[in-house]
């Protein structure tokens, strides 16, 4: 069982404080996304190359409240937009969840042409402060990451911070596939992307 960088998330307290952030680092428009019934929310995206990509997202305040925990952890999100999250793709999610059963429980979902099973946990609460990889595996032939155009913006380096970072990177490295990321011990939780533009500039999403 491996797990896979497949995307990398920006949250806000309103989707346009989350894309505003994402723009501000990457130097582009993102390009609209959707919403997430099940979820209550909605988000943008960005495509960086690969098969890997960029997401905004939050609460949308026009859906109805989902039953239970928003994923994500969105329930509890407060202050300025920022890098919050990462999500590896793998090719068996039950066998995932046996070798990692604290990403939570596969939730089915889809939209439009899209289809994928998520792992969530109960409380909506990712481990390690929310900087445990969200799971996904894709059951529609053609994943978001390969649908979306390439930007020319591409991820050079993703930093999972963590007080913990040893314990957290000692759980996931038998799995993970993942050469962009690195485990960085830290006082405070968080994420932190290397991102070069075409034009070869360098800029940092946190």
């Amino acid at each position: 069982m491996k797990l896979e960088l497949d995307h990398i998330a920006v949250a806000g307290e309103s989707l346009e404080e989350a894309v505003a952030h994402a723009e501000a680092a990457v130097g582009m428009p993102l390009l609209p996304g959707g919403e997430h019934p099940r979820y209550g929310t909605h988000n943008q995206l960005l495509g960086l190359g690969r098969g890997l990509y960029l997401e905004a997202i939050a609460i949308d305040p026009a859906a109805p409240p989902p039953e239970g925990a928003r994923w994500f952890g969105l329930d509890d999100f407060r202050g300025p937009a920022r890098l919050d999250k990462w999500i590896c793709r793998v090719s068996d999610m039950d066998a995932a969840l046996n070798a990692l059963p604290m990403a939570g429980k596969p939730v089915d979902l889809e939209r439009g042409r899209l289809r994928w099973v998520m792992s969530v946990p109960e409380d909506g609460r990712l481990p390690f402060d929310g900087v445990f990889p969200a799971l996904i595996e894709w059951k529609s032939p053609v994943p978001a990451g390969a649908i979306l155009s390439a930007s020319g913006t591409q991820l050079e380096k993703l930093e999972v911070i963590h007080p913990e970072a040893k314990a957290l990177e000692a759980l996931l490295g038998p799995h993970l596939n993942a050469p962009l990321v690195s485990f960085v011990s830290g006082p405070k939780p968080g994420l932190r992307a290397e991102l070069r533009t075409a034009q070869g500039q360098r800029r940092i999403l946190q």
